[in-house]
């Protein structure tokens, strides 16, 4: 089969994801014949291959439709967006804001916000490590330098939130004897501690401060903002939460 590029990339590329269309003229096989048959093996074989990353990438939105339903949709999703990395872990990227606008499951409303929280874990595992945060820095700081110290989160540290209760949906489809899903909408703080991707429940305010942390801005700062949406907001537990998830990279003054 000729080189792709000899042929035009676009046309390539778009036959490749549209079995409707024909052979690129150009392609041969080894004995100098059209190359259609080879050809049309190799497009189901990159469809194929892109639709079970996809199931690999998305394991609750494939069980909560099933397969039948994911493979035609996945197929849909493959030929709209092609893959722009040659590293299948990150393809997907588009497949939350797709699902919102994909008319045949627009009566599951959550389940595009299910697909952010999958899209989140593999970000979060395929994220740069950590520095290596020393919780004794805390401890020996004076509090006012505390107060006006900006903190630098992990890369893996992501928040979600949803209208809908996307980790217990998450939860019960991936864990055994899973609690059932209780309908109100979740904040989840995906974070990787160590090797593995772990994920927790926070309040809406816990996730209004973290998000101003990862704006840049100082801990007074962030504490007098979230104060304006919750009054009893309670610092100290939360910069203990921190600690214990490991989410904080390091202080900067």
């Amino acid at each position: 089969m000729a080189d792709p590029m000899v042929v035009s990339q676009p046309i390539f590329t778009d036959a490749v994801l549209d079995p409707d269309l024909p052979t690129p003229p150009g392609l041969i096989d080894p004995t100098g014949r059209p190359a259609g048959k080879r050809f049309d093996v190799y497009r189901n074989n990159v469809v194929t291959s892109l639709i079970d990353a996809m199931q690999t990438a998305f394991p609750v939105i494939h069980k909560l439709v099933g397969t039948e339903f994911f493979n035609a949709m996945a197929g849909v999703y493959v030929r709209e967006f092609p893959p722009e990395n040659p590293m299948l872990m990150f393809y997907g990227t588009e497949f939350p804001a797709f699902l919102s606008t994909f008319e045949p499951v627009a009566h599951l409303a959550y389940l595009p916000d299910v697909a952010r929280l999958e899209l989140a874990r593999r970000q979060s595992y395929h994220a740069a490590d950590a520095l290596g945060f020393d919780p004794q820095t805390l401890v020996d700081m004076p509090e006012d330098a505390l107060l006006q110290s900006r903190f630098d989160l992990v890369p893996a540290a992501q928040i979600i939130r949803s209208e809908h209760p996307i980790q217990s949906i998450w939860h019960h489809n991936m864990i055994d004897n899973a609690h059932p899903v209780a309908p109100h909408g979740e904040t989840v703080l995906i974070f990787r501690p160590e090797f593995d991707v772990d994920a927790a429940l926070i309040s809406p305010s816990i996730a209004h401060f973290l998000e101003h942390i990862q704006c840049g801005e100082t801990l007074e700062t962030a504490f007098e903002q979230t104060q304006q949406i919750d009054n009893e907001f309670d610092i100290s537990n939360v910069i203990t939460m921190m600690i214990s998830t490991g989410i904080i990279n390091k202080i900067k003054g």
